[in-house]
């Protein structure tokens, strides 16, 4: 069919660069969303054209223009200044964009044979460009849906099998990774990096939750090369937390503490990202019984916290460092340093941890910390000659362990089975059944695929 038979639509189509049916169905969705956005139609308007439909409207097939009142807003919201019976009007390509004052960016130029022809084709190749550039995949409510899914998984996340997480995280990780290979404004592509960071950050504690170190610091890079591309100091601060974490429970404490120095070079927003730093560089000192060093990061963390303006920067969730955290830090600070001095404060800052966790609604209970404040308080117990307190906060962390896998409470189990068997009381009845308690909980979480032990 020649041009000159073609309805307006098909040649403004054109002009816009979206003549193929995939670049107008995205178009024409992402017109239809904005418009149920903002409340503009009656009625919610129809978000997708097949391509059939397409076919017929493009090819000068129609004998009336479509009825739908839904259509009729999404494409004159599409095409300003035309209405739909012009749109499909069959007009010779000339006439498209010199009707009555039509001749606005939307049209498309007339190309005449002469000497301004090179100036038309210029000035044409510039408005493509501008109209590509302008050209979004993202709109305000693909953004607030993304970072309210960000907000449900964080929240979710410390309560639920992190397995049964894991693919919906991965979902949409990727989903912003897509997102990121369109094109939208440069505030939508931080939002977009700021998405991925936190998604990738999710899913290497998921993965270092699953016993998978290498994984969990490949997540870490990426995540906090999405804060880099984000500008996004609180991110960035974050997943540098998570990096010390990942090696202090690698037994690279030395590496911990400098990550944490890294991070705490980064300025937060707000929130407790910097007391989370503090906590756990106290804890890898004093693993390496830098006893001076260690508590001083901790009176740091005590003094960050007394001046949080805002709780959290972030999303909150498994991302929030509360102060139920910042005792088990504390109190496994103290273990390590070990001796009489400091086992009695090991003991009162584990209790208290403790405590804080076991006051929050069913719904909010954070397992696998609180697992971990129990097992600093059982240590700190075994130390100080009550075996049967001890053995009171293992089991009930052993109940805990057989709904939720997580890496390190694992190996703060294998801790305290050391433990107790170099305890004189290794022998009494208490010990020994607590011991095979514990053994035969790790063989179950061995056996088990991920995500079993739910």
């Amino acid at each position: 069919m020649e041009n000159s038979q073609l309805p307006r639509l098909a040649l403004l189509l054109d002009r816009k660069g979206l003549s193929s049916y995939p670049a107008f169905r995205d178009a024409y969705g992402q017109t239809a969303q904005q418009l149920a956005d903002r409340g503009s139609t009656p009625a919610r308007p129809v978000t997708c054209v097949d391509e059939r439909t397409f076919r017929r409207w493009t090819g000068g097939c129609l004998k009336s223009v479509p009825r739908d009142k839904r259509v009729r807003a999404v494409l004159e919201a599409m095409f300003p200044g035309w209405s739909l019976r012009e749109l499909f009007a069959v007009v010779p390509s000339r006439d498209s964009g010199t009707e009555s004052g039509k001749g606005n960016a939307e049209t498309v130029p007339s190309f005449e044979c002469g000497v301004g022809d090179d100036i038309m084709a210029a000035a044409d190749e510039s408005a493509r460009f501008a109209v590509a550039t302008e050209a979004t995949n993202v709109g305000p409510h693909t953004m607030e849906q993304m970072f309210a899914d960000i907000r449900r998984i964080v929240h979710n996340y410390p309560n639920r099998p992190v397995s049964v997480q894991f693919n919906e995280i991965r979902y949409l990780r990727d989903r912003a990774f897509r997102l990121l290979e369109g094109r939208q404004p440069p505030e939508y592509t931080r939002s977009l990096y700021l998405a991925a960071g936190l998604l990738c950050g999710v899913l290497a504690n998921a993965s270092f939750d699953l016993s998978q170190y290498t994984a969990a610091e490949t997540q870490a890079r990426t995540a906090f090369l999405c804060g880099e591309l984000a500008g996004h100091n609180g991110l960035r601060a974050w997943v540098r937390g998570l990096q010390a974490l990942i090696a202090y429970w690698a037994g690279r404490p030395r590496e911990a503490v400098e990550l944490s120095d890294s991070g705490l070079c980064y300025t937060p927003e707000g929130g407790t990202a910097h007391i989370r730093l503090a906590s756990i560089k106290a804890r890898a000192l004093g693993q390496l019984n830098r006893a001076t060093d260690a508590l001083t990061a901790l009176d740091e963390a005590d003094s960050m916290r007394q001046n949080v303006t805002r709780e959290d920067d972030l999303t909150g969730g498994m991302m929030a460092f509360p102060p139920g955290k910042q005792l088990y830090c504390a109190s496994s600070t103290y273990l390590w340093l070990g001796g009489d001095r400091y086992l009695a404060d090991a003991e009162r800052r584990a209790d208290e941890a403790v405590t804080w966790f076991g006051r929050l609604p069913e719904h909010e209970r954070r397992t696998g910390e609180e697992c971990l404040a129990r097992l600093d308080l059982a240590l700190a117990r075994l130390h100080l000659g009550h075996v049967d307190g001890a053995a009171d906060q293992v089991h009930r962390v052993l109940e805990s362990t057989a709904r939720r896998k997580v890496e390190s409470v694992r190996q703060r189990l294998e801790q305290f089975s050391r433990a107790l068997n170099c305890h004189p009381a290794a022998t009494s009845p208490i010990a020994v059944g607590l011991n095979e308690a514990v053994i035969a909980q790790q063989r179950l979480l061995r056996v088990l695929p991920p995500g079993e032990a739910s």
